[in-house]
């Protein structure tokens, strides 16, 4: 029964099966379901994304301009006190100048040099005006 049995041509030739076409139609519609449905979700996602990002702008833009302010403020200050260092550089120079000392000791004491005389100023009033020592 299970023995091989001499190959011949088959008395009657086999039918091939018939392809049945499947309808496209369905198919297609099928696909642009799909399409749609996946257009869908990426304007979707899209959508939460843009919402988000608009959310943290309307968070840090606040933020952003509170510090720019304060930004502006420390450098205003920074340029008020440069100005002041500068003043206190120029004027410690002036103070250990040696050239400058006899000038410095009778602007800030009341002796002068006796080679100098005492000019006082008078409106017609009798009113000082301005006192100045002349060589």
């Amino acid at each position: 029964m299970n023995a091989i049995q001499p190959s011949r041509p088959p008395s009657q030739p086999i039918q091939k099966r018939r392809v049945i076409p499947r309808p496209k139609r369905h198919l297609r519609q099928r696909s642009y379901q799909v399409m749609a449905l996946e257009s869908t979700a990426k304007i979707a996602v899209n959508l939460f994304i843009t919402a988000a990002a608009a959310s943290a702008l309307t968070q840090l833009l606040p933020y952003h301009w509170s510090q720019q302010e304060k930004l502006r403020e420390i450098s205003t200050e920074v340029k008020l006190i440069e100005a002041h260092v500068n003043n206190l550089q120029a004027e410690f120079s002036r103070n250990f100048d040696p050239q400058q000392a006899k000038s410095i000791m009778q602007q800030q004491g009341y002796r002068f040099d006796p080679r100098q005389r005492r000019v006082v100023l008078m409106n017609k009033d009798g009113i000082i005006q301005q006192t100045d020592l002349l060589p």
